[in-house]
């Protein structure tokens, strides 16, 4: 099954990212950053299994309106697109709101940032490709700065043994999911493969959206900030990451999520007036430095 599913992890660009690497980089950064903000609103109002599936199947409501969407995909590389739909959304996607439940912001964002690093292990398991040079210095740094980041809050709020084990499954699940995408985008572009992904997912967080409707409340506010989480934050988000995956790899690609908290602290700090301690822009400082030495010639 390994054999079959996961054939390579490598990007087209095997060199320093280029200034479109970088552009799908910031834009899927900023996005994903963002989203966090939005999914917070959703959850004031909306159970955790009644966001998911709206994000979920708006997102792919929005990709399908594509026509390259719709372009045939053998039925050897079907398995592929199933796969993805169960580890890369339905499951970490049921997984994350859930587990915001109890562990705080700061710490959610650290152990997110395992994604990386569980990436970096899939590929050398299973395909023997190991993380070296600037690619593992990038690692370590990165992570090194988004424990940085997440100090000085780790304190606040509750935080239970569950709600870490959902996140760490999830994180592993998407370490996997971003190697298996790598050669399937290659081979058919981002819209056919993330739009029928987005599809199934739909399907399989159906049941858990319709009881989610009980524990639910109608609100503007909340309804909003979902659809654009779904619309933009999964529909799109997913075209441009992809894209980037297929581009530079799936290691390289998924250190957006060291990013995603800086962009998360910078939100707070434009929108909540939340405070800004001297270890958590030495954290920004860090991720940044590894974020640019895993763009380096791979």
């Amino acid at each position: 099954m390994a054999e079959k599913i996961l054939t390579t992890t490598e990007g087209t660009n095997r060199n320093t990212f280029s200034a479109i690497d970088w552009a799908l980089f910031t834009a899927i950064s900023l996005i994903w950053g963002s989203s966090f903000l939005l999914m917070d609103i959703g959850l004031d109002n909306f159970a955790p299994g009644l966001v998911t599936w709206v994000r979920v199947g708006t997102g792919a409501a929005a990709l399908w309106l594509f026509p390259a969407s719709r372009t045939p995909i053998d039925r050897a590389d079907r398995s592929r697109v199933i796969v993805l739909s169960f580890i890369w959304v339905a499951i970490p996607f049921t997984l994350f709101p859930v587990a915001q439940q109890w562990v705080n912001s700061a710490v959610a964002g650290m152990l997110n940032g395992a994604t990386p690093t569980i990436t970096a292990l899939v590929a050398m398991i299973l395909l023997g490709r190991r993380a070296r040079g600037t690619l593992l210095a990038g690692l370590v740094v990165g992570f090194v700065g988004i424990v940085l980041i997440g100090i000085p809050s780790i304190g606040e709020g509750e935080t239970q043994a569950l709600g870490v084990v959902l996140i760490l499954t999830a994180a592993s699940l998407y370490g996997v999911a971003i190697n298996i995408a790598a050669p399937i985008q290659q081979k058919y572009g981002s819209l056919p493969v993330m739009a029928r992904m987005l599809a199934w997912a739909t399907l399989w967080n159906t049941p858990y959206g319709v009881v989610a409707l009980t524990g639910s409340t109608f609100a503007w506010d909340s309804a909003l900030a979902v659809l654009t989480t779904g619309i933009v934050g999964t529909g799109l988000a997913f075209i441009i990451f992809g894209s980037l995956v297929g581009r530079v790899g799936g290691t390289r690609s998924s250190f957006i999520t060291y990013v995603i908290p800086v962009i998360a602290l910078i939100l707070g700090v434009s929108f909540r007036g939340d405070e800004v301690t001297i270890v958590a822009v030495v954290g920004v400082l860090a991720v940044i430095t590894g974020a640019l030495l895993a763009s380096r010639r791979d």
